[in-house]
């Protein structure tokens, strides 16, 4: 284990499986303690193991990131169990992908709701216990917000009108956080995906993957670990001059 996060309480939000989970593991692996929430407390269950057999101390939170009660309980209950956060990690997200002139009021309302709703809801809620964290010589020691944005929130992509809306959402919602609480040792970044390989994509016609990874000049799908590591970056010491932007991890997909 690294120590850069030892002593952190970093909350993540859909952390029970794929990237939220390997973001959760690799910030254990750092040294910080893990809140680990998602819609369902008992699916956090196998993370929240995997964390305690680092070393940490991880505790499971069920939450609908996208109604303001919870979350608020969700943070309070956090900050009781852990004593603060230090690192708040947006990563909850969902797709109910169509074509625009095809898709629901329900279809779009959910993924803004979840995606971009509950970014907002969960960086609100954080903001404030952040200004009061406080370092051991009393100075302000602040905070990070780390969300999970997209690759299509910067480009846009056919069949995704919802789903693109609300990463680009969050990402213009990440620079304004970052200059809002900058002032207050909160810093603010995202991270966007390129494409990650998932059991979901493992299941893409053979074409469709071809048809990808001809845009890509690294010429592989991303891991959930790549993303875990650039949000590990991003929480540590190291980074602690950035703030306000969009780190992209695709490959050269896109500049």
């Amino acid at each position: 284990m690294n120590s850069s996060l030892k002593g952190m309480t970093a909350c993540v939000t859909g952390a029970a499986r794929g990237i939220g989970a390997a973001i959760a593991k690799r910030l254990a692996a750092e040294g910080a303690n893990v809140a680990v929430c998602d819609l369902k407390e008992e699916w956090c269950a196998e993370t929240v193991a995997g964390l305690e057999a680092l070393g940490v101390k991880a505790k499971a939170y069920g939450v609908n990131v996208a109604v303001s009660s919870e979350v608020d309980a969700c943070v309070k209950a956090v900050i009781a169990d852990f004593g603060s956060i230090d690192i708040m990690v947006n990563n909850a997200g969902i797709t109910k992908d169509g074509l625009l002139m095809r898709m629901s009021d329900d279809d779009w309302d959910a993924v803004l709701n979840v995606n971009l709703k509950g970014t907002f809801l969960f960086t609100r809620a954080v903001s404030r216990p952040m200004m009061k964290n406080k370092a051991p010589d009393g100075t302000q020691k602040g905070g990070v917000i780390i969300n999970i944005a997209s690759v299509v929130g910067i480009m846009g992509n056919a069949g995704q009108a919802n789903y693109t809306a609300s990463k680009g959402g969050v990402i213009a919602l990440t620079k304004t956080t970052a200059k809002e609480l900058g002032s207050r040792n909160i810093r603010c970044n995202a991270v966007a995906p390129g494409f990650i390989q998932s059991k979901m994509t493992d299941v893409l016609p053979e074409d469709v993957k071809k048809a990808y990874m001809d845009t890509i000049p690294l010429k592989r799908f991303g891991t959930a670990d790549d993303i875990a590591a650039a949000v590990a970056w991003l929480a540590s010491p190291d980074a602690s001059y950035v703030t306000g932007q969009i780190v992209s991890v695709n490959g050269g997909m896109i500049g």
